[in-house]
């Protein structure tokens, strides 16, 4: 069986979570023993970042790659990536599909190479389905936010986003819902058969090494209590005071206001001696938020967008991770708060109670005083912070990227 799969999140830079998904599932698909009977196809754009010397070595006229091991890829801001840290084995091929404009490559050129020499399955892991997609065409959709949140969105984007969510649930045989509150998302919003979308949960990493007793390993990187992790700006955690740490995008959407707020009354009621940490790019509505941050003249650090090392050293030594988000299609900075052994404040909605398990407060989001005593309380309660240590690690178990993988093929296979 020759199955296709656009590839092309895998390699960009930075990997958040659509990005995540894509790299880690391909990279456990070469890794199965019973993948290795299939054919696989992965195509990608060109890149703009690798000479013309080497791309005459490797590919053919066509685009296709004769020899996938010396095949450095780069990413967007041209630092030298191979897709995965092995070359991929005999039976994954990679086809570079030529196009010299930034956008509608899936609409047009993969849509041209699907009418020309399609695979037997087309996999898309990352929304959009081509135009002139196979018969047997399979796509993860991973979240609707752009229906809660439809001022995040330019109108061009969130009307491509409905549309192609409504080809995709009318054209393609199968779609993969990366929660359980997605697929009922799109059974409530876009009419989608249950019975057309299996759930299949993300997996989590483990700080690039194996996990250790209840949380990571600490060679990840020096703690950040002893000042030793520099930050943007000339920025130093001094290590002098614990710290409640944030990971995601700093926007709207993330109730990072509801945050401050209850960081502001937890200061002023109860004078804790923790910093909070917002570690994440700047989305929607951010000039807002660095309003209020201004206003507060607490000590807030922000540290911007952070490296896969940086994240895990943030988490090995945080004390508290809180995550008031008013939507998430996964929410995986919590599993990976949790993959550390760090006690976890979050919401009680969308697909954050189902992924969570009991490893977690639960909280409203819309409540900032019902954050305020949630954080107070797993501040304090060193049987609870345990409590919650220990179900979170029984919790990340559900998660495992061999596992999603498996149970993808499995599907792509129409097992």
């Amino acid at each position: 069986m020759t199955i296709g799969i656009n590839a092309a999140a895998a390699l960009k830079q930075p990997r958040t979570g659509v990005e995540e998904y894509t790299y880690q599932l391909i990279k456990h698909l070469t890794m199965l023993p019973e993948a290795r009977e299939h054919r696989f196809l992965l195509y990608l754009p060109r890149s703009k970042g690798y000479s013309s010397s080497e791309a005459k070595r490797v590919e053919k006229s066509d685009g296709k790659v004769l020899d996938f091991a010396p095949l450095a890829l780069h990413s967007n801001n041209n630092t030298e990536k191979r897709i995965f840290d092995l070359p991929l084995p005999d039976n994954f091929e990679i086809k570079i599909l030529y196009w010299p404009l930034p956008f509608l490559w899936t609409q047009i050129r993969l849509a041209w190479e699907m009418l020309w020499c399609s695979p037997e399955i087309l996999f898309i892991p990352v929304h959009i389905l081509p135009f002139l997609a196979p018969k047997k065409s399979i796509v993860t959709i991973h979240g609707l936010e752009y229906e809660y949140f439809p001022e995040h969105y330019p109108l061009w984007h969130r009307r491509y986003l409905r549309w192609s969510t409504k080809y995709a649930v009318r054209q393609a045989a199968k779609i993969i819902a990366i929660s359980a509150n997605t697929k009922q998302d799109l059974i409530k919003l876009y009419g989608a058969e249950s019975e057309k979308i299996e759930v299949v949960h993300h997996g989590v990493s483990f700080c690039h090494s194996e996990a250790v007793g209840r949380g990571i390993s600490h060679e990840c990187g020096s703690c950040i209590r002893e000042g030793s992790f520099p930050r943007h700006g000339g920025v130093r955690m001094t290590g002098k005071d614990p710290y409640i740490l944030y990971i995601g995008r700093v926007e709207t959407k993330k109730n990072i206001q509801g945050l401050l707020e209850a960081y502001k009354i937890l200061k002023e009621k109860y004078n804790i001696p923790h910093q909070l940490v917002l570690a994440g790019a700047r989305g929607y509505g951010y000039e807002d938020i660095k309003f209020k941050i201004k206003n507060l003249k607490l000590k807030i650090i922000e540290l911007g967008y952070i490296s896969e090392e940086e994240k895990w050293q943030l988490l090995s030594d945080a004390d508290l991770f809180v995550f008031p988000s008013f939507y998430e299609g996964f929410g995986l900075p919590v599993l990976e708060a949790q993959v550390a052994g760090v006690p976890v404040v979050c919401s009680d909605n969308s697909s954050l109670r189902e992924i969570t398990g009991r490893g977690a407060l639960l909280v409203n989001p819309r409540n900032n005083l019902q954050i305020v005593e949630a954080i107070k309380q797993a501040i304090d309660d060193n049987v609870l912070r345990d409590k919650l240590r220990q179900s979170g690690w029984e919790n990340i178990k559900r998660f495992d990227w061999e596992k999603c993988a498996r149970e993808t093929l499995s599907i792509l296979l129409g097992k």
